[in-house]
């Protein structure tokens, strides 16, 4: 006789730094772009000027956010390209024997276009160093600064341990040190979550990608300063300021769009994401005698609100992941785009965490859907599920 396996029903999503569930308004953007929106943005018909116009509304939206000019903003197919256009796109119009340095916190998106930016350009790419708690080591940071250096990669908030780095001081030591250098932000996780200003923290780029702030994947963007220099690195028809080919994505920026307007003011969804975090921490922490937050004091201006990196030694994570899906919990074990790859998480390993702490590292990202029932609920089942298989587990 043939059965089914039914899905466990949901009940509670906490990997949104992972992705996120697409808004309501986001959804009916695309859907209006793709019925009666359809139109090619290069074209001369009055509908597809009206689509051109739409993109350009887009375009002020995003850029409206981080309180930079709608012209500096390049629609991508989302955060890796955008890390990519921003690093490669500079680099190849850079001279002259130089570094690039990046922290070693980033995405691969990012430390991977530097390395092979390193391969392509000849310039040398180093990793500045992170303190135990995750955060930037800026005296290490300070020596390795010179006039040489042509562009430096920090991101804004870190996907793993939900540090907040410290842009503005090192765009401060950048231009006391090298100031020809460049800044670029990978803004992913960042973006909507936690304030930033490109009119205020002199950087040259910012990166951001729809899908993490509820809105669909397959779309982002980079945001430019004037007069940054930047090549393309895909050719064609020399769309958007012939910086990035190709027909824009008109639905996905839609929805891009429709996500940046629907998304609640910061100082709404700070205190909530703050209060989720905390509801977590107090079940877990009287909880679990082995736990270890991972990442900067979660009361401390350090750490994000939305993201809580935690250690339940002995039970593994894949085991502690796959058990919490049986009862509805979905968390996440650090970088989705590596999660799938044997190798412990590189920045867990550059801040001196052991690799039993490592291998029972579990993350939990909040977004400003999730409620506080669903937090406790999902925290209780990480402390049953802990007691359980704590106690088969060989320590």
């Amino acid at each position: 006789m043939a059965f089914s396996m039914l899905e466990p029903e949901v009940q509670a999503y906490l990997d949104n730094s992972a992705t996120t569930k697409p808004c309501q308004a986001a959804v009916d953007a695309v859907v209006r772009s793709m019925e009666t929106g359809y139109y090619n943005p290069s074209a001369l018909y009055g509908q597809a000027v009206e689509a051109e116009r739409s993109v350009a509304a887009a375009r002020k939206t995003v850029a409206s956010a981080v309180d930079a000019e709608a012209e500096r903003v390049i629609f991508t197919s989302g955060g890796t390209e955008s890390d990519n256009l921003a690093i490669l796109g500079h680099l190849a119009t850079a001279r002259g024997p130089g570094s690039i340095l990046y922290t070693a916190a980033e995405h691969p998106a990012v430390k991977n276009a530097c390395l092979e930016a390193e391969m392509r350009f000849g310039f040398k790419a180093s990793s500045i160093p992170l303190q135990q708690d995750g955060t930037l080591d800026m005296i290490a940071l300070r020596g390795m600064l010179s006039p040489e250096v042509k562009l430096i990669c920090v991101m804004q908030v870190c996907n793993e341990t939900g540090v907040i780095m410290p842009v503005e001081a090192i765009a401060a030591l950048r231009d006391e040190l090298a100031p020809q250098a460049a800044i670029h932000v990978d803004g992913v996780q960042g973006y909507l979550r936690v304030p930033f200003s490109m009119r205020k923290v002199r950087v040259q780029s910012y990166a951001i990608s729809a899908h993490k702030f509820h809105g669909p994947k397959g779309v982002g963007a980079l945001i430019f300063a004037k007069n940054h220099r930047i090549k393309p690195i895909l050719f064609g028809g020399g769309q958007q300021q012939n910086l990035r080919s190709g027909t824009e994505n008109t639905p996905g920026i839609a929805g891009l769009a429709a996500a940046v307007e629907a998304y609640p003011q910061y100082n709404e969804t700070a205190e909530l994401l703050r209060s989720l975090k905390k509801a977590a921490i107090s079940v877990l922490s009287s909880q679990i005698e082995s736990l270890r937050i991972l990442g900067p004091d979660p009361e401390s201006d350090a750490s994000a609100p939305h993201i809580l990196y935690v250690s339940i030694p002995p039970v593994r994570a894949e085991t502690m992941v796959h058990a919490l899906e049986a009862k509805g919990v979905m968390v996440g074990t650090g970088s989705a785009c590596s999660s799938h790859k044997s190798r412990r998480s590189e920045v867990l390993t550059a801040m001196g965490i052991s690799p039993r702490e490592i291998d029972s590292s579990i993350r939990l990202s909040f977004s400003v859907h999730n409620t506080v029932e669903e937090v406790t609920y999902a925290a209780e089942q990480i402390v049953q599920q802990y007691r359980l298989l704590s106690a088969f587990t060989r320590r």
